[in-house]
């Protein structure tokens, strides 16, 4: 497989272990390549650690755009054409991004999570395991288990009633596996934005009647919240709950796949655990490293620049590819093995760095490691049954299937 394909054909991240061969040999040998793909503006990838960090924390250097998650020429809009509906966080920059993070930016911090969130939580983990009991020792992890208890969590925390998480299910699930046979809804523009609207008509109706109800739900937060003494324009508001509501499942539930895909794939390290539970939250920064299920961000030089030789012209687009750096052999020792004990394993740069530090970045933990507290000590064996497969997507996937067997006691 030739490097441009790792980073723009949805096919090669099905393949995780020939995709990280190539990303491993662009390290060694051309960790900036400029990457020039029939149908894709030409882009530089940026594989090593350092690199990622070095332009994430120079955001008025290299800011988002609209165009934040590289796309086929043919999907994007033409030249001179109106910009999509909805802009979210990861499209804003500078003092409209503070002004926006600001609003919901306390509800994440780990305190308040403790108070508000997490009883709910640890109940939804329970509720998962106990599920798992009553399929009989056999199921698809990531579909019947996975994706749907992140979901919970997100939708509870937004106010969404359970009746229509199915709903948001199909909604956030072609967004982000909009290449994925099948999630996706394929290539076709109108398609892909009539998933959009989808979630533009759910959320209005809710602004709505948070406006006209508040609660004590991030619905609510979001729906009155205001930037200087004005209410948010309509289609902000939108972005905000499309970026909470999407973000907050489909990430989550990539990396509670990978993670017990890697469990059952290592055994010692499963037994490690169990031995002393205490590793538990070092053992879920492992398992965010090693699926890194955000594959990548852009970024755009408002002025030339150099890196590692290469010369950055202004307006060149990068590609920050998060899960090449969460393999980097300059940070990571021996980063091809699972290791739940990594000493660095937060280290990782799957949620980012900077100013664009992932929002629920403690949510996903909170949630990760009460699922396995939940579950390690009531598990007596665990394997593969069948290949696990990945999602064909370009920005956010991992595990879509895994079927395993198991022993689980009350």
């Amino acid at each position: 497989m030739e490097p441009v394909a790792i980073f723009t054909d949805p096919k090669a991240y099905t393949d995780p272990q020939h995709w990280h061969a190539v990303a491993a040999r662009l390290r060694r040998e051309d960790p900036v390549p400029r990457i020039e793909a029939e149908g894709f503006d030409p882009f530089w990838a940026v594989t090593r650690h350092a690199d990622l960090i070095e332009i994430e924390r120079q955001p008025e250097r290299f800011p988002n755009t609209f165009e934040s998650v590289l796309t086929p020429n043919a999907m994007r809009p033409s030249r001179g054409a109106p910009r999509p509906p909805v802009k979210t966080l990861i499209n804003m920059d500078g003092e409209e991004h503070r002004a926006y993070r600001s609003l919901t930016n306390d509800w994440f911090k780990p305190a308040a999570l403790k108070k508000m969130l997490q009883p709910r939580v640890e109940r939804l983990a329970r509720k998962y395991v106990d599920r798992m009991a009553e399929l009989g020792g056999a199921c698809d992890f990531a579909m019947d288990v996975a994706r749907y208890y992140p979901l919970q969590v997100i939708m509870s925390v937004l106010g969404v009633p359970e009746s229509d998480e199915a709903r948001m299910l199909e909604l956030t699930q072609k967004i982000f596996g909009a290449d994925d046979p099948d999630f996706g809804v394929g290539s076709d523009p109108a398609k892909r934005m009539a998933v959009l609207m989808g979630f533009v008509e759910y959320f209005q109706r809710m602004t709505a009647d948070r406006r006209a109800q508040p609660g004590d739900d991030l619905a609510s937060v979001i729906a009155n919240g205001r930037i200087d003494g004005a209410p948010l324009p309509d289609l902000q508001t939108m972005g905000y709950y499309v970026i909470v509501a999407t973000a907050g499942h489909d990430t989550t539930s990539s990396t509670l796949a990978g993670g017990l895909e890697a469990l059952a794939r290592h055994p010692d390290q499963l037994e490690a655990l169990k031995r002393d539970p205490s590793g538990i939250d070092n053992a879920v920064e492992e398992m965010i490293r090693w699926v890194t299920p955000v594959r990548h961000f852009l970024r755009y030089a408002t002025e030339d620049a150099e890196l590692r030789g290469k010369r950055i012209a202004k307006g060149d687009a990068l590609l920050m590819s998060y899960l090449s750096a969460n393999r980097d052999e300059e940070v990571f020792s021996d980063p091809f093995a699972f290791d739940v004990a990594r000493a660095n394993a937060s280290s990782h740069l799957a949620f980012g760095t900077g100013v664009h530090f992932c929002l629920g970045a403690n949510l996903a933990r909170l949630e990760l490691r009460a699922f396995f507290r939940e579950l390690l000590p009531r598990l007596d064996g665990i394997e593969l049954t069948g290949p696990a497969q990945y999602t064909a997507a370009i920005f956010v996937g991992a595990p879509k299937r895994i079927p395993i067997r198991y022993r689980l006691h009350a």
